[in-house]
């Protein structure tokens, strides 16, 4: 049965296995570079203003600042990777035999997909490994945690699909990249607490999509976080159901990529 299986399943784990093949291919740019420059985000804000921001909701600030160091680097990986992969395929034509090929839709969706995903599972378990020793960040909740990792690369891996599928030059998926999701992550609590904030900067706080995501990540490492674990889970996962839908509904149709 498990046989029968993959061999039904084959052309998905071709497709999957050369997405993760260009990731590895170029892991010096597409791993290294972002642990390492996540990481120095640590070293820099977590032990240069851990001296005077001693502690945050009674957490470490070099620890605190951690899950959403994670999660900028996760989510910027899988929408980079993604858009750029679909959008070479787009103008390169090779897309054309991809969708030519014995797959179905959701297999297609799915193989572009897990690039990005595998890509970012890389630097979120290689930014822990090397931060660990240095923070000491706990894991509280790993059920939580899992799940909040698995909403955030569903939603921005078929968010990076969506784009280059759309994008009419490189500038294009670069742009979301640089000019929200960067900018939305980084006021989204990453180095701070969103409970700390004035009127009215914390209630705005509160009507970006990706501080739910920061939220439910933190949760799931600190066991505390600004918002209920429960409505974070539930903002981030209406989210990546919406982006996913859209995601298959443009594979289903062929929508811009039969042209």
């Amino acid at each position: 049965m498990i046989a029968r299986t993959l061999e039904r399943h084959r052309p998905l784990l071709w497709l999957t296995a050369r997405e993760v093949l260009r990731v590895m291919k170029l892991w010096t740019q597409t791993v290294a570079a972002p642990v390492v420059s996540a990481f120095l985000f640590i070293l820099v804000f977590g032990l240069s203003l851990g001296g005077r921001i001693r502690h945050i909701d009674g957490v470490d600030y070099k620890a605190f600042i951690v899950p959403g160091l994670v999660v900028m680097a996760m989510v910027q990986a899988a929408y980079s990777n993604n858009s750029s992969s679909v959008f070479q395929a787009r103008f390169d034509r090779y897309i054309h035999d991809v969708l030519a090929a014995p797959m179905r839709n959701w297999q297609v969706n799915l193989g572009l997909s897990l690039g990005g995903a595998v890509r970012a599972l890389l630097i979120g378990l290689c930014l822990l490994a090397l931060a660990v020793p240095v923070t000491g960040v706990p894991v509280h909740q790993p059920l939580e945690l899992c799940l909040a990792v698995a909403l955030a690369l569903a939603l921005f891996s078929s968010l990076g699909l969506v784009v280059g599928i759309y994008a009419e030059n490189f500038d294009h998926h670069m742009f979301v990249n640089n000019i929200v999701i960067l900018p939305l992550t980084f006021l989204g609590g990453v180095f701070y607490s969103v409970n700390r904030l004035p009127s009215p900067w914390h209630e705005l706080s509160h009507a970006n999509p990706i501080f739910y995501l920061v939220q439910a990540v933190r949760y799931g490492f600190l066991g505390t976080a600004d918002v209920p674990v429960g409505l974070a889970l539930g903002v981030t996962a209406a989210l990546a159901a919406a982006v996913v839908g859209w995601s298959a509904w443009l594979f289903g149709t062929g929508r811009r990529l039969k042209a």
